[in-house]
């Protein structure tokens, strides 16, 4: 299939990358150009100057992006990708964004005959190089029987959720049980080191038993050793959780450990900590 992929940073590289190997045809956009050549160097296709050149011809378009702001302004306008798609394309959206701006675009697309799943994924960088995503959809049920099968490329689990907007509400979901996780992660290591306990015994004691989870069989043993210099960075979670918070606003869902987590997040970004790993809570908790 002739497809496109916007957006070429930790997790999109990777992503176009598996759907180049799948034998998919892949031309890739990235606001660095360098970066988009240096994908090209490696994979093969092609790279495009705008979203629009990137995305004209392909029959299913990808976007891994930052934010809101910087999705709408890969496909609105001259050069976004709507400009270059055609009634009965797709366009596949992978950034962790609202609910809202997905349902704008979706209006959006709709109008234009272009179907628009929301696709946030779930399984970071390491999920990404190895294939392994979770991806959670929201869309219109042919639009998603067609593009699973290429999601398939780089997903272990692929799964629609509902309408236009249900992914990222699912990928909300997610976020708030990581956060509440990761801090219960975070004072129970830090106690039981203040105890005197070999931590390392205590995780592989407790990691068979109800507390197992897959921040204890990945996270506990380096945030022991004070080490948060991989995986999904503090910033980017605290972009997740602002989103997060901002629907159950509207909603009226009741968060209270997602913000306070959230706070804790702000005083890791506070010593310097931005582009630690999540796990890195358990540093608010260290004399």
């Amino acid at each position: 299939m002739k497809v496109a992929f916007l957006g070429l940073g930790v997790m999109g590289a990777p992503m176009a990358g598996h759907l180049a190997s799948a034998g998919h045809s892949v031309t890739v956009y990235n606001r660095s150009a360098a970066k988009a050549d240096a994908w090209v160097a490696k994979h093969g296709g092609a790279a495009a100057p705008t979203p629009a050149e990137a995305a004209a011809g392909a029959e299913i378009v990808f976007a891994c992006v930052g934010n809101d702001d910087d999705l709408r302004s890969v496909v609105l306008g001259d050069t976004g990708a709507f400009a270059g798609m055609t009634e009965g394309t797709i366009f596949v959206d992978h950034t962790t964004a609202s609910a809202n701006v997905a349902r704008e675009l979706g209006e959006i697309g709709g109008q234009k005959g272009i179907g628009f799943i929301d696709a946030p994924v779930s399984g970071g960088q390491a999920g990404a190089e190895n294939g392994i995503l979770t991806v959670m959809c929201g869309g219109g049920d042919q639009d998603f029987a067609r593009a699973q099968p290429v999601i398939d490329c780089f997903a272990r689990s692929c799964v629609l959720l509902g309408p236009v907007g249900s992914g990222q509400l699912t990928k909300m979901v997610n976020q708030i049980c990581i956060a509440g996780l990761v801090q219960g992660l975070a004072e129970a290591l830090n106690f039981a080191q203040k105890a005197g306990l070999d931590g390392a015994k205590v995780v592989d004691v407790i990691s068979k038993g109800a507390a197992q989870s897959w921040q204890m069989e990945n996270r506990a043993l380096t945030m022991l050793d004070g080490k948060f210099d991989f995986g999904f960075a503090v910033d980017w979670m605290r972009k997740d959780l602002s989103i997060v918070i901002d629907e159950a606003r509207g909603n009226g869902a009741r968060v209270p450990v997602t913000a306070l987590v959230d706070q804790f997040y702000a005083e890791i970004q506070a010593k310097g900590g931005n582009r630690w790993d999540t796990s890195s809570l358990i540093d608010n908790l260290r004399d």
